[in-house]
């Protein structure tokens, strides 16, 4: 992943969370206007404040990086809810999944 997709996949997740550049840079500790320049490509972030990032989009680093994933931070709240279910809860999951991937 090279800056400009770096920067699109920021932007993208924090839309999805629902917040503005400035109310994140704020909540990470940062300048108002430091997710803004990293969304620009006018700044990257350090390793320390990318994971600040991360961890304000609750996701890992590696989720960040998989862009195949859409939405990996309600991905991981459907992970964690799946496993209060029983094995057929879970195969009945699995038949849904399977039937709208199909579709």
């Amino acid at each position: 992943m090279y800056e400009k997709e770096f920067s699109q996949r920021l932007a993208k997740l924090r839309l999805q969370k629902g917040v503005s550049a400035r109310d994140m840079s704020l909540s990470i500790g940062q300048n108002p206007g430091y997710i803004n320049n990293i969304e620009s490509g006018k700044a990257m972030p350090s390793m320390m404040c990318f994971f600040y990032i991360c961890e304000y989009l609750n996701i890992s680093p590696s989720e960040f990086f998989d862009i195949k994933s859409e939405n990996p931070e309600r991905l991981n709240t459907l992970v964690e809810d799946l496993k209060h279910l029983d094995s057929k809860q879970l195969e009945n999951i699995s038949a849904i999944v399977k039937d709208l991937i199909r579709k």
